[in-house]
């Protein structure tokens, strides 16, 4: 855990150098995603998600329009986060809006706003940008087998309150629309990379 958190602050100050925000802003900002992402409720939706996320985001920021502006709502997609509500996006946009509203143009906020509220069902889309988006946000999906059963034991403990026989099911249900799916992934190079292991790790739990 100490690992991830030096990553997760080493991930945010270069964020923060790169985007020229000052230093106290920053240290409020930071403090803001660190306590978020560290709530004890939180099994998944963690630095650890973070981490993961902006490893895949340095893959591919080279083929990005708007590359800080993904990083951006890469920082912020999860960081409201009650596994029993329907409204963690928009919420979790809601907060990007209020700590960047008066240092961002309205259409870069608009645009990271609607990325966020994508990450909500995963639609395919024409903004390149947010496809790259939403497939880092379900490359967990492709991940080896040891961190796929991390993974779906951490969305287990977050549902921890709901009852059993009734998160076994939705869960499944989850699971079944994202195998049905012709491609889980829509850039060529995520689909290159986790397709195949990402419909493997699905049909081994239905």
């Amino acid at each position: 855990m100490i690992d991830q958190l030096h990553q997760f602050q080493l991930y945010w100050d270069d964020f923060a150098h790169r985007f020229n925000i000052e230093k106290d802003r920053s240290c409020t900002i930071y403090e803001y995603l660190l306590n978020a992402y560290t709530e004890p409720h939180r099994h998944y939706h963690t630095v650890q998600h973070i981490i993961e996320c902006l490893d895949h985001f340095q893959e591919i920021k080279a083929n990005l329009n708007s590359p800080l502006l993904v990083e951006l709502a890469i920082w912020f997609h999860d960081v409201v986060y009650d596994p029993l509500a329907k409204d963690n996006e928009l919420q979790s946009a809601e907060k990007m809006k209020a700590f960047f509203s008066n240092f961002l143009p309205e259409c870069a906020i608009d645009q990271i706003f609607k990325w966020i509220l994508a990450s909500q069902k995963h639609e395919s889309s024409k903004d390149s940008d947010l496809s790259y988006f939403l497939d880092i946000d379900l490359a967990i999906l492709g991940s080896n087998e040891k961190r796929f059963l991390e993974y779906e034991k951490q969305i287990g403990d977050e549902y921890i309150a709901v009852k059993k026989e009734v998160y076994v099911l939705k869960r499944a249900k989850v699971l079944e629309h994202f195998y049905s799916m012709e491609m889980i992934y829509k850039t060529p190079f995520f689909q290159e990379k986790f397709e195949t292991n990402a419909k493997l790790n699905l049909v081994s739990l239905l």
